[in-house]
């Protein structure tokens, strides 16, 4: 018989999908790594994972322990399973600006969610990260995760993710691309593929409110780059220890509507039901086409599932109201 031991056991070895109306103007095979066949439907549930392996093992997570974490949702998603199996609480921190779905979702598996607003400083106490930190601080018997500078987490994707697409390629991909938000997988992925053959290309999906892109080409952390954005999962108002700026060949920037529009196009097209940020990373992916050739083997990675999202970018209403569609 075979069988899973539990649905941890359940996580990695995604498919590969090839990509094809959508990318016509491409020369190059362009390949998915479709990461919502992960049990949480996201590739967060990687590195939620071996991050709480690692802090079992140096005993920063002892037994009947609170997770608590500040997440966009995916990650709380990954780190919830885990918990169950292993016999956790969890607590969750999300900015207002992340769809109904998430937070219903966390609480679907057990988890405590709290709602911070989006649209204050990293530093003021009311944010999503120092709430968190807070409440880590006040909580007996907690660990206080911080997926943007916890190594476990591009850990993870250096030891599952990247050597994967090594192998489903037959170590014939010239170019990654993937929507950048903690770095651990644009990080993890590119530190391993760079090491197999450091000609591949590595490229970081931005969205503009962000200060990835700036950051990358000039080094200046710049302000006047911050602002709210709509755009779920990718992009920073701080910098995460785990983005590796080194290992990252460029980045282009993609619209909040652009990400909303290609979300909708990836499903109607493609046939791929898949998050807003999937639909940042393929037009962020048509708009880097004059660096393709026939002979290349693009990877692109698509994060998280179309479930999480009904309720905004695939919600005629939500995206008229935006005006991202007439």
């Amino acid at each position: 018989m075979e069988y899973a031991e539990n649905i941890l056991e359940t996580i990695g070895n995604t498919p590969l999908v090839k990509l094809n109306k959508l990318v016509e103007e491409i020369p190059a095979l362009v390949l998915a790594k479709y990461e919502t066949f992960n049990p949480g439907n996201s590739v967060k549930d990687r590195m939620a994972l071996t991050m709480i392996e690692d802090a079992e093992a140096d005993g920063r997570l002892k037994p009947g322990g609170t997770i608590i974490e500040g997440t966009s949702g995916n990650t709380g998603m990954g780190l919830a399973l885990a918990a169950i199996v292993k016999g956790y609480k969890c607590i969750f921190v999300l900015a207002d600006k992340q769809s109904k779905e998430k937070c219903d979702i966390l609480k679907a598996v057990g988890a405590k969610v709290i709602v911070c607003p989006t649209a204050v400083e990293p530093e003021d106490p009311r944010s999503y990260y120092s709430v968190s930190k807070r409440l880590a601080e006040e909580t007996p018997n907690s660990w206080y995760v911080n997926q943007y500078d916890n190594p476990s987490n591009a850990k993870a994707h250096y030891q599952s993710t990247g050597p994967e697409i090594w192998k489903q390629t037959d170590g014939k991909i010239t170019h990654f691309v993937v929507g950048v938000g903690t770095g651990g997988t644009i990080s993890g992925v590119g530190k391993y593929l760079k090491e197999q053959n450091p000609n591949i290309k590595i490229w970081g999906v931005d969205t503009y409110g962000s200060v990835f892109k700036k950051y990358h080409e000039t080094g200046i952390f710049d302000e006047n780059e911050i602002y709210p954005y709509v755009t779920e999962g990718i992009g920073e108002d701080i910098l995460p220890k785990n983005v590796d700026f080194d290992i990252i060949d460029g980045f282009t920037k993609v619209t909040d509507k652009d990400g909303a529009v290609y979300t909708q196009r990836l499903a109607k097209e493609e046939g791929m039901f898949l998050g807003n940020s999937a639909g940042s990373a393929i037009k962020g992916l048509l708009q880097l086409k004059e660096h393709f050739t026939k002979e290349d083997v693009v990877v692109v990675l698509f994060h998280d599932h179309g479930s999480r999202y009904v309720g905004k970018m695939f919600n005629d209403d939500w995206m008229r109201k935006m005006g991202y569609i007439d």
